[in-house]
């Protein structure tokens, strides 16, 4: 039986880069479609308001990044944490990337703030401290695009550290069989980054710009993390079926 995946997608990207790019939800649709794991994906955009019906039944909700700081006020990240933690109380399984990661980490009692270390951006390293069974393939460290300025900084109690770095200590992380989140970004592919990289290239400043694109030379892992995701989704599907 295929997976339905809800995709919550929490950003609209620069005027720049839709038409080539479209969305996050978009970024990911066409990430998974590399994997052999069957499942479908309905993306809503909760900037805009957009949210599944209460009778639409999901295997896992996927929280994508964004501009904004998970740790704001404006009114769609409160409907948002609203939204998450009633699905979290629920059982539901959630997914979370970058400003998903972020938020739900300070939903659920960590703490996430900018970082001291300044922007991450480019290729990023982390080493792997668990690999539990459904993180296969079997890696002894991960490469992964990122561009982020906040950070994780405080662990929920109950979390397990999946990944980190010198960077950027909490890098992956999950809570039970019930939560897994990426600092970095699986769905980003090299144009994307380059386009985002060029973009704010005066901003970032010359050093953190030509450093980040000497990282580019490194084989990132999206697909892998995507493997993972789909298999920690599909493995809680296999245990709620069973527990019923």
């Amino acid at each position: 039986m295929t997976m339905r995946i809800c995709i919550l997608e929490t950003d609209i990207l620069r005027p720049q880069l839709i038409d080539q790019y479209q969305g996050y939800g978009r970024m990911f649709k066409q990430l998974f479609e590399k994997q052999s794991i069957p499942a479908q994906f309905d993306v809503y955009n909760v900037v805009e308001g957009s949210y599944p019906d209460e009778d639409q039944l999901y295997d896992a909700y996927l929280v994508t990044g964004s501009k904004a700081d998970s740790f704001g006020t404006d009114s769609w990240i409160l409907t948002l944490r609203e939204y998450l933690l009633a699905r979290y109380e629920n059982g539901d399984r959630l997914i979370g990337i970058c400003f998903g990661h972020q938020l739900l980490a300070l939903l659920l009692g960590g703490k996430t703030e900018r970082a001291a270390q300044g922007w991450g951006i480019g290729v990023n390293r982390y080493q792997l401290l668990e690999q539990p069974e459904w993180m296969t393939p079997d890696i002894e460290s991960l490469d992964l695009l990122v561009f982020h300025q906040d950070q994780v900084t405080e662990l929920p109690a109950n979390a397990t550290l999946l990944a980190s770095s010198e960077f950027c200590p909490n890098a992956a992380y999950s809570i039970g069989d019930q939560v897994l989140c990426f600092q970095a970004h699986p769905e980003f592919v090299d144009d994307y980054e380059l386009a985002l990289l060029n973009l704010r290239r005066e901003f970032l400043g010359e050093t953190l710009y030509a450093q980040a694109m000497e990282s580019m030379r490194l084989q990132h892992q999206g697909v892998v993390v995507a493997e993972w995701m789909l298999r920690f989704a599909a493995r809680e599907r296999a245990q709620s079926r069973l527990a019923a």
